[in-house]
C-alpha cells in the first residue's frame, strides 16, 4: 500500500516538530491507540487496537525514527504484531515547511500487511488507513492548532515530573 498527502496545521514548525515527537499528543491523536512507551529519543513502542473489515486486533510494534532533520523532516519507520490477525510493516517520510496559516506536513507511506489482514483485499485495507490518516490528522491539528509553542516544548510528563520534584 502506497499513500500520500499534505495537511496544513495552525502552528509553528517547530511546534509541530515537537509534537510529532511528543507520545503524550501522539497517544490522543491515533484512532485507536491504547499506550505509547518512548524507550530513546528515536524508539518508540505503541499498542494499538485497530478494525480492518471484519478483523479487528491488537497490535504491538517498535517504531524507529531516522534521517532525522528537525525541524524539518524524518523517516518513520516500524512493524506491528497482531498475533492471528497478522502483521503490518511499513515505512512514512514527513517533511514540515513553513507556509501561510502554519506549516505543510507532507507525508508519502509505504506499507505492507500479512496474514488475515492480507486476505481482505487492498481496496479494504487502503480505505481504512486513508480513514485512520483523516482521523489522525483532525485530531493532531485540534491539539497542536491550540497549543501555545512553550507548551509543545515542555511535554506533560516532563512537567509533571519537574513538579513532583518540587514536591519532595
Amino acid at each position: 500500500m502506497k499513500m500520500s498527502g499534505e495537511e496544513v496545521i495552525a502552528a509553528a514548525r517547530e511546534t509541530v516538530w515537537k509534537a510529532l515527537n511528543d507520545p503524550d499528543i501522539l497517544k490522543q491523536c491515533i484512532p485507536g491507540c491504547e499506550s505509547i512507551t518512548r524507550h530513546s529519543d528515536t524508539q518508540l513502542e505503541a499498542r494499538v487496537i485497530a478494525k480492518v473489515g471484519p478483523v479487528k486486533a491488537g497490535f504491538t510494534g517498535i517504531v524507529n525514527l531516522t534521517d532525522l532533520n528537525p525541524p524539518s523532516s524524518y523517516r518513520i519507520s516500524g512493524e506491528g504484531k497482531g498475533g492471528l490477525a497478522g502483521f503490518a510493516s511499513g515505512g512514512a517520510d514527513v517533511r514540515l515547511e513553513d507556509t501561510d496559516g502554519g506549516t505543510k506536513l507532507s507525508y508519502d507511506v509505504d506499507a505492507q500487511v500479512g496474514g488475515k489482514l492480507a486476505m481482505l483485499g487492498s481496496r479494504l485495507i487502503d480505505s481504512t488507513a486513508r480513514s485512520m490518516a483523516t482521523q489522525f490528522f483532525e485530531k493532531f491539528a485540534d491539539i497542536v492548532g491550540t497549543m501555545k509553542p512553550e507548551a509543545a516544548k515542555t511535554p506533560a510528563k516532563k512537567v509533571a515530573k519537574k513538579a513532583a520534584k518540587k514536591k519532595v
